[in-house]
């Protein structure tokens, strides 16, 4: 029987973590009691990051609980009558890995015409594809930081800062860690994985790359950690209720029409091998997000840039869907 994890609030109240069987909303703390039968050993008010820092244990719980859950609970509330925050609230780790769609870096390429000398058209198409053959055969993962506190719930406004012409979204499968990860190979890379959610990773992308110094090359501290640019949730769905990471359908619409569609079949690099490299460089900790790559059909494809009282929809199959409208100033002030 399955069932994810979120973080509510209720008319301003504290927020509180529980269980949701699909719109059904089971705050764990009114739970508390049937949880300690199942073996739990948590506090009655844990947060998801609390349940976090023992996953395999208090998964096992969670599971028994969910057995014992009937099809109707006095303490069930709606989830449409409640403020939804991000499921995990906060990560203290946040990483994306760029260019990581084969299609969508393929198609950067043609858009912004890079490439070698006098190729354009098919030739430079092919040209593209050739080199991230190459790349998914012998290179690596391209990963950097993002700050938590750009981290907003998947119901809530986005908003463009007065700096950036040029924001734009980036639908994201997010994987959220369980275990403590240091130098984990890819054959046991997925055991470390707790779960999975939807993540927007909006960015600047006027702002990516120093024009005053270029051999800076890319700030990823102005592209992309403003307030909001990380719509996280509605839910984590525990990684067992996930037959398979890498065969996921994301779909982002902007004010109803389809941006981006693709699968996560198409990354260059699967979880497991971002996983591999991440932790042979840096220690992950339990709650810890990772946002695995966004596929073709960003902005920048298509020259159409959020704007104030744009509506952007996402949806990653099995994982739930984002609404998030956008708010901000016309006119940018200078960087």
């Amino acid at each position: 029987m399955t069932f994810t994890l979120g973080t509510f609030s209720n008319d301003g109240s504290e927020r509180f973590a529980a269980m949701c069987i699909d719109q059904r909303v089971l705050p764990l703390h009114a739970l508390h009691a049937e949880a300690l039968v199942c073996g739990a050993v948590w506090p009655e008010k844990a947060s998801v990051l609390d349940l976090l820092q023992d996953w395999s244990r208090n998964l096992e719980a969670l599971r028994a609980l969910r057995e014992l859950v009937p099809a109707w609970h006095a303490c069930e509330l709606s989830m449409s009558d409640l403020r939804v925050h991000p499921p995990v609230d906060l990560p203290r780790q946040v990483l994306c890995t760029g260019a990581n769609y084969r299609k969508h870096v393929v198609d950067l390429t043609l858009d912004m015409g890079v490439g070698p000398q006098g190729l354009e058209g098919p030739a430079l198409r092919k040209w593209a594809e050739d080199m991230m053959d190459e790349r998914a055969a012998h290179g690596e993962p391209y990963v950097f930081p993002k700050l938590p506190s750009a981290i907003t719930g998947a119901f809530d406004p986005v908003v463009l800062p007065a700096t950036t012409l040029k924001p734009d979204w980036e639908l994201e499968l997010a994987v959220i860690i369980g275990r403590p990860a240091r130098n984990v190979s890819r054959e046991c890379a997925l055991d470390y994985v707790a779960g999975y959610a939807i993540v927007n990773d909006v960015s600047a992308r006027d702002l990516i790359a120093r024009t005053d110094y270029k051999m800076l090359g890319t700030d990823w501290l102005r592209s992309k950690s403003a307030p909001t640019f990380m719509p996280f949730g509605p839910v984590l769905v525990p990684a067992c209720f996930v037959p398979n990471a890498q065969d996921l359908r994301l779909t982002l619409k902007l004010n109803g029409q389809t941006m981006q569609d693709e699968s996560t079949a198409d990354m260059l690099f699967d979880v497991a091998q971002q996983l591999e490299y991440i932790t042979a460089h840096v220690q992950l900790w339990p709650g810890d997000l990772i946002a695995t790559g966004s596929p073709a059909g960003n902005g920048t494809h298509y020259n159409r840039f959020l704007r104030d009282g744009d509506v952007m929809e996402s949806s990653i199959e099995g994982l739930g869907r984002q609404r998030n409208a956008c708010f901000g100033p016309l006119t940018p002030k200078s960087v």
